[in-house]
């Protein structure tokens, strides 16, 4: 019998992290993803599936902890939002060095600083490009419904498991704090742990040694390289996205999350007025669909990248689609949502 229930974003997250057999979760809470703690914390879920959950005393002891549990092969994960995930982000690049996988999860807020409570884009940069330091990447997917964010728990947790590497779920204010219908996933038996893990000199086997500490500067660029090969092969068989009219387009907007829902609303405005628009949603923002882009562009005129930021993401688009077609940007700041009709009024500017 299914499962479905109305709940919250950040609600279905953490009930769908228990559902996938998580290990641990450590965090610190922050406005607007403080939920996804609170709804573990009252599940007890330790009491059942025995999965540990635990506030730290701050961001940065959250992701260390979660780099502690991590090494033992562990399915550990936590969240935040937007400036605790900028103190993460040491922890997030040792992470990544050292290849340990993990589930991140950023419910992004308005800023730069503190800022506001309320939903943004900001965070693209620092979530796609590698926001600590380091030539490190993490694959990033964007939910833009309550359904995704249960369903791209087990999906990160699989695809960090399968590359040995953070996965973040980026995500904002608006699919974090609303309510829709969901259907939870059945559970997942929790898995043992991992070969490679860090548990101890057994019988048949030598201890195992995790580390992002390379001395030798030939070690280190060779342990480049191989990073560097994992994130190629994250782009040749990773990339995922969705369309929304997109097959005679001659205008397309590109958005994802909260800005994608809306934006199909804009399309379907358009349309109404004659005008041949279409929305192409990126659900991998590292690997960007950058092929899949091009292809859905092939015939278009040009482009609107949507966002609740000051435009990050339409440097990817500019560069999916060669430069060859002429790409707008239009965003609202610091928490600000926009409406379909602003988004139309744009997409008629540019036309």
């Amino acid at each position: 019998m299914k499962d479905i229930r109305l709940m919250k974003g950040n609600e279905a997250i953490a009930e769908a992290a228990i559902r996938a057999g998580a290990d641990a979760y450590f965090g610190y809470p922050i406005t607007p993803q403080s939920e996804i703690m609170e709804y573990l914390f009252e599940q007890h879920p330790e009491t059942t599936t025995g999965m540990v959950t635990l506030q730290a005393e701050s961001e940065v002891a959250a992701v260390n902890m979660v780099y502690g549990a991590a090494c033992t092969g562990a399915r550990v994960m936590t969240s935040s939002s937007s400036p605790g995930i900028s103190l993460m982000t040491e922890g997030i690049s040792y992470l990544a060095g050292a290849e340990l996988p993990c589930l991140i999860v950023n419910v992004a807020r308005g800023g730069p600083g503190l800022g506001t409570i309320q939903p943004s884009q900001a965070d693209y940069f620092q979530s796609t490009k590698g926001g600590g330091h380091g030539d490190y990447r993490l694959l990033v997917l964007a939910p833009e419904s309550v359904q995704e964010m249960a369903d791209f728990v087990a999906l990160g947790f699989d695809l960090a498991f399968k590359y040995r590497n953070p996965v973040m779920i980026l995500t904002d204010g608006v699919i974090g704090q609303m309510m829709e219908k969901v259907e939870l996933p059945e559970p997942r038996p929790r898995k043992p742990f991992e070969p490679w893990g860090t548990t101890g000199k057994t019988p048949d086997r030598e201890r195992n040694f995790i580390t992002s500490v390379n001395l030798d500067s030939l070690v280190q660029e060779k342990h480049n390289h191989h990073l560097q090969a994992k994130y190629k092969q994250m782009e040749e068989e990773e990339t995922r996205h969705a369309t929304y009219l997109c097959d005679d387009a001659e205008y397309i907007i590109v958005a994802y999350g909260a800005s994608a829902r809306i934006s199909r609303k804009a399309v379907e405005l358009a349309r109404e007025k004659g005008i041949k628009a279409g929305l192409f949603r990126p659900v991998t923002l590292f690997p960007f669909p950058s092929k899949e882009l091009d292809a859905a562009a092939k015939h278009a005129k040009g482009l609107l990248s949507v966002e609740m930021s000051a435009g990050q993401m339409i440097e990817d688009v500019r560069l999916a689609t060669h430069c060859r077609l002429p790409v707008h940007h239009f965003g609202r700041y610091g928490g600000i949502v926009h409406a379909p009709e602003e988004i139309l009024q744009a997409l008629e500017q540019l036309i």
